[in-house]
């Protein structure tokens, strides 16, 4: 369940001015803002014309940044992902010529379209921020995110992505279709203009970055820690699930935390942060056994319980 506090007034800007193109999926937004500040990455699995570019495009006009585009095929090479060196004849040396993945935030379209090889390319630029090409390593410019999208239907042609792949996405979303009078609202906004040529900055890089660094400082107790490490323990021996969370997907849920809690302006993070965010941490780090499937379990299901089992610490609540 969402927790409804305000937020900091920079990010309330940010959301709204985000609103003005998607409509009515303020939670997505807030979550996409969240691994933002985090300084993690998005994975979108929906199916096709629900918003997820168009979320992407928002954000990054919203705070200025460089945006670039992958759209992932069957035929995309590493190299066609992270650059490649080439000879300049006139200096007589390699010169390295970036791929698309130097950007501020990259929009990995239908990411499970390409082969393991060239979505292992990713690998090192979204744990480590950095590529290395010719066995020269190159940092890339921050705030780095890679927005990752997928299609959840159409399997035909796709590489599923590998659990080490899955790991590396702070969080996965889920846009949804809107309801009748969201739909509506959105044919009123397209009738006659698009939405997404009329919105601009409303944070600069230097304040986006700043405030990154200010989301460390916010203050995970003991008892929020234990609780934390408590639900990534019932994973491990929950009966449906086949492979548990591992010790990434802990440090994943507080860091996530950190950034929601000073999204909504505390400078401590409580239980609730915990328990609203770990669907769309942890769901994705799990591997759940063949035979939950006759139980018509999900991933999302099996935390919802996890959550549910976990005894919930008083200390610290609001």
């Amino acid at each position: 369940m969402a927790i409804y506090e305000p937020l900091l007034p920079p990010f309330e800007k940010v959301v709204r001015n985000i609103e003005q193109v998607i409509v009515g999926k303020r939670d997505v937004i807030i979550l996409s803002l969240t691994a933002l500040l985090a300084k993690g990455h998005v994975l979108l699995e929906d199916v096709p014309g629900v918003g997820k570019t168009m979320l992407v495009r928002a954000l990054a006009k919203s705070f200025n940044v460089e945006l670039k585009r992958i759209q992932f095929t069957p035929d995309l090479l590493p190299s066609d992902v992270i650059g490649v060196s080439v000879y300049n004849p006139k200096t007589q040396q390699f010169e390295y010529k970036p791929g698309p993945i130097v950007a501020h935030i990259v929009l990995a379209d239908e990411i499970n379209r390409t082969s393991p090889k060239t979505q292992s390319a990713l690998l090192e630029a979204m744990e480590e921020g950095s590529v290395t090409v010719d066995g020269v390593t190159r940092a890339l410019p921050q705030p780095f995110l890679v927005m990752a999208t997928q299609n959840p239907i159409e399997y035909e042609g796709t590489y599923p992505l590998p659990e080490a792949q899955l790991d590396r996405f702070l969080v996965k979303l889920h846009m949804g279709y809107p309801s009748p009078d969201e739909e509506i609202e959105m044919l009123n906004r397209l009738e006659k203009a698009a939405p997404l040529s009329e919105i601009g900055p409303v944070m600069s890089l230097d304040e986006l970055l700043a405030l990154q660094r200010k989301v460390s400082d916010v203050h995970v107790s003991d008892t929020v820690k234990r609780y934390i490490v408590d639900l990534i323990q019932q994973s491990r021996t929950h009966e449906a699930v086949y492979l548990g969370v591992s010790p990434r997907g802990s440090v994943a849920l507080m860091k996530a935390a950190q950034a929601y809690a000073f999204i909504h302006g505390r400078d401590f993070v409580i239980p609730d942060d915990v328990q609203h965010l770990a669907p769309y941490v942890l769901a994705h780090r799990l591997l759940i056994r063949p035979e939950a499937k006759w139980d018509k379990l999900d991933a999302e299901m099996v935390v919802s319980q996890l959550v549910a089992r976990t005894p919930v610490p008083v200390q610290g609540r609001r």
